[in-house]
């Protein structure tokens, strides 16, 4: 025993040498196993939203989320496991951006524990309290930390630059986009993603209808700050590559469209040609850290475009217009104010570019 906790507390020691980078080719794999722990959850989600009376913990769609998170861990773990054989220990034999991921593993299963435990004592929730279930929160903020880890490593990472190329930034959009997808199932009772054509119309053609209206326009503020946020904290970080935004929302609509079962898909194909829209407008203002006004006025219009494509899909399948010109005409407009206040928020100074700092530091 004292030969096993000398050997432990080698282990943990730090070696003292710099942690390293993975390969982008690494960060790949993580992401991809990222996916297969994600569409797990989705599958999950699938059932607890469209099937009766789950009585047990141990179902095929528990298989794949809980064999997504043994195959992400085995591919930390290795990356750990791979440095010791190098002879590093401590922090040292943790790559950079994925000590987090580490740190989590333990705490996921834990609250997997826990929520075997839980379903066993108190049975299976598939109304609104399942997303407020301790041991379902304690999963979702381990599992945020181990499928964003692509993202923690591709951040300051040397050979990516400021201005990345599409497949070089793929590994952190995979995994930022799969983390807020967490986010939108957490909120499943305030997304507008999982509205039908013909429930967004009704909702918008009755201000008496407390239920419908209210709930469509606080549905629509929660989903565009949802989408919206990651955005915006990559545009502080990057230049973004043509097809990042459409990327994040392909990404973006498989969890609603998996609780839902993909019956609204005209909806959900509005928020893919909405990425594409925000693609095109990046494209045109280049936003970034630097240009502040280009910033702001990215956030404004692509929540005004995304919203304004919302209802105009919504009214097209359901062959008419909303009753309530002041909502539907409305509703856009208060989505791309929050969308500008977000990007004042997050970006309320300009830094200054890498010529002004030379000349402030030659001063």
């Amino acid at each position: 025993m004292a030969a096993v906790d000398a050997g432990v507390r080698r282990l943990l020691a730090d070696s003292g040498e710099a942690r390293t980078w993975v390969s982008p080719r690494t960060d790949l794999v993580m992401a991809l196993l990222g996916v297969w722990f994600g569409v797990g959850l989705m599958i999950d989600a699938w059932a607890h939203s469209n099937l009766a009376q789950l009585e047990t913990f141990f179902t095929p769609w528990h298989a794949a989320f809980y064999s997504g998170f043994a195959a992400v861990s085995a591919w930390i773990i290795w990356q750990v496991y791979r440095n010791v054989r190098a002879g590093r220990s401590g922090l040292a034999a943790v790559p950079n951006g994925y000590l987090a991921g580490l740190l989590a593993i333990p705490g996921f299963a834990a609250f997997g524990f826990a929520d075997l435990m839980w379903h066993t004592l108190l049975g299976i929730e598939q109304t609104i309290n399942i997303l407020f279930s301790p041991s379902h929160l304690g999963l979702i903020v381990t599992m945020m930390l181990i499928i964003t880890t692509p993202l923690r490593s591709a951040w300051n990472a040397p050979d990516i630059g400021d201005r990345p190329r599409l497949s070089r930034l793929l590994p952190a959009l995979i995994g930022l986009g799969f983390g807020a997808t967490l986010v939108s199932l957490f909120v499943s009772y305030g997304n507008a993603m999982q509205w039908s054509a013909n429930g967004v119309v009704r909702a918008f053609s009755d201000v008496n209808d407390d239920g419908g209206a209210g709930a469509l326009a606080a549905s629509m503020i929660i989903t565009n700050v949802v989408l919206l946020a990651p955005v915006l904290l990559l545009q502080r970080r990057w230049r973004l590559p043509f097809g990042s935004l459409t990327v994040l929302s392909v990404v973006g609509v498989l969890m609603p469209g998996a609780q839902t079962a993909f019956r609204n898909l005209p909806i959900l194909l509005t928020f893919v040609a909405a990425g594409l829209v925000g693609d095109l407008l990046n494209q045109w203002l280049r936003p970034s850290r630097e240009r502040r006004a280009a910033y702001w006025a990215f956030a404004g219009l692509s929540a005004f475009a995304t919203w304004s494509l919302y209802i105009a899909v919504a009214s097209l399948m359901a062959g008419r217009l909303p009753a309530v010109p002041e909502l539907w005409t409305g509703a856009p407009v208060v989505a791309g104010l929050i969308g500008l206040a977000l990007g004042v928020l997050l970006l309320p100074n300009a830094a200054p570019t890498e010529a002004g700092e030379s000349g402030a530091r030659r001063a």
